[in-house]
């Protein structure tokens, strides 16, 4: 069976891109994560990365095959987060 990585619905704090990655590779996703915040240091680096992660790689439980739907269902599903945090902002500066 071919070993494939996936975004992690498990292991999920933003994307699931770090929990994917841990899978993949067997590791605690926390090393990953920390990973990605070191980078992130470096010009924002970590950050570019997660996102083009997050955009290209599909979710472990996607129903799509072609690279197009899943790239719109990975875009769609950042448009839904980002709404999200910015209604919990909204909510937390209005209280």
């Amino acid at each position: 069976m071919e070993k494939r990585l996936y975004r992690s619905r498990d292991h999920r704090v933003a994307g699931g891109v770090a929990g994917g990655i841990a899978t993949y590779l067997n590791i605690d996703p926390v090393f990953v994560r920390l990973g990605f915040v070191i980078f992130s240091l470096f010009n924002g680096l970590g950050v570019l990365l997660y996102l083009a992660l997050w955009l290209l790689v599909p979710n472990a439980d996607s129903v799509y095959v072609d690279s197009r739907s899943q790239v719109r269902e990975n875009v769609d599903e950042m448009r839904s987060a980002a709404e999200d945090v910015i209604n919990r902002v909204r909510s937390a500066f209005s209280a």
